[in-house]
């Protein structure tokens, strides 16, 4: 960058960034932004040396300068023009006013009359003139021109009458208007005397410059510190926002850590508490024990136990001895199964006759 040998004369490090940040003041840059990106900075720096706070060059704020300097001009002719066509508007309504309250002299009747068609001619005149339109395509409102409308003005000589007399007319009006503005704005003057009032009138527009140059320097000065505040609440809304992530970071760790001994000191406690259940499930249990069996009843059921382990010994015994038997006859075949078959049937034929021979004999005997 060829301007980068004139950055370095502005300042380095964090004074670079101040004054980058004062010439611009209008960006949303903070100076992490510009530590960030240190070529940007110097850029920004360079750029600072050709256009002012706003961003306008020295010849376009020169050119704007003149352009307000002109609007100025020409808005200071316009509002001379307005208020003193408004003040005479105003006379005549003031006019019209104290002529319904009072009855006033022919000749002031005359004067604000004159005055009256005068404007109104004076208005029709300006609707009616559209510029520099030839005559012959020129066109008219129901036929009317300028000059129709200037044909209904008053008399040569009351219209000089009403000339004569209107500056002082008006000066007594504007003087009543600044009378009331002034007790508007010093209210501690409306009871002050007339020479006291005409004084300050003079005095008026010096005190109004100075509040209105007092009233623009605390608007810079609150936009400034609007600009400074917005960036302290940057920073500040930065710090916070680090300061909540490392607090949720030790608030995760601090749970994690204190969970775990949470969690062991829990499960200690329902390994004891499920002991304890099983240690009083035991107690119940051989409660219910003595409570059910008494020496007489067990010596009774050990009795009983030996006895049938006795039989089962037997049974078993005698399981093994048929099971050898099936093995053996197993080994016979099947021309054996079909005798087996055949001697079950006969066997189960000859105990029905048997005892349908026992029943037979027991109704003979009857």
């Amino acid at each position: 960058m060829s301007g980068c040998p004139e950055v370095t004369s502005l300042g380095k490090g964090d004074s670079l960034h101040q004054q980058v940040l004062a010439s611009f003041p209008l960006c949303d840059m903070t100076e992490e932004d510009l530590t960030q990106n240190p070529q940007f900075c110097k850029l920004l720096a360079t750029l600072a040396q050709h256009v002012d706070p706003t961003g306008l060059t020295a010849p376009l704020k020169t050119e704007l300068e003149k352009a307000e300097q002109k609007l100025q001009s020409q808005r200071c002719r316009w509002l001379r023009s307005e208020s003193l066509h408004t003040g005479l508007q105003e006379m005549i309504q003031d006019h019209c006013v104290r002529k319904h309250h009072t009855t006033l002299p022919p000749d002031q009747n005359m004067f604000f009359e004159t005055m009256e068609k005068c404007l109104l001619v004076a208005q029709c005149v300006r609707q009616l003139d559209l510029g520099d339109a030839s005559d012959q395509d020129q066109p008219t409102v129901l036929g009317l021109t300028p000059q129709h409308v200037v044909d209904l003005m008053p008399s040569e000589k009351s219209v000089q009458r009403m000339r004569q007399g209107l500056p002082r007319q008006l000066e007594k009006h504007l003087k009543e208007k600044c009378l009331s503005f002034l007790s508007y704005c010093q209210p501690d003057q409306e009871n002050g005397s007339e020479a006291l009032k005409t004084s300050k009138l003079f005095h008026l527009s010096a005190q109004l410059d100075k509040d209105k140059k007092r009233a623009e320097s605390l608007k810079a000065s609150a936009q400034e510190n609007t600009v400074l505040l917005q960036r302290q609440t940057q920073l500040y809304l930065s710090e916070l926002t680090e300061c909540i992530r490392l607090l949720q970071s030790l608030v995760l760790d601090h749970r994690l850590k204190v969970q775990t001994e949470l969690d062991k000191k829990k499960l200690d406690y329902f390994e004891g508490k499920c002991e304890l259940v099983l240690q009083k499930i035991k107690t119940e249990m051989v409660e219910i024990q003595l409570d059910t069996y008494t020496p007489d009843s067990i010596a009774a059921h050990r009795k009983i136990r030996e006895k049938l382990e006795s039989e089962l010994k037997s049974c078993k015994a005698e399981k093994q001895s048929v099971e050898s038997k099936l093995a053996s006859f197993e080994i016979l075949g099947k021309e054996f199964e079909a005798l087996a078959e055949e001697y079950c049937r006969l066997r189960q034929e000859m105990e029905m006759k048997h005892w349908a021979l026992n029943e037979f004999a027991q109704y003979s005997d009857k």
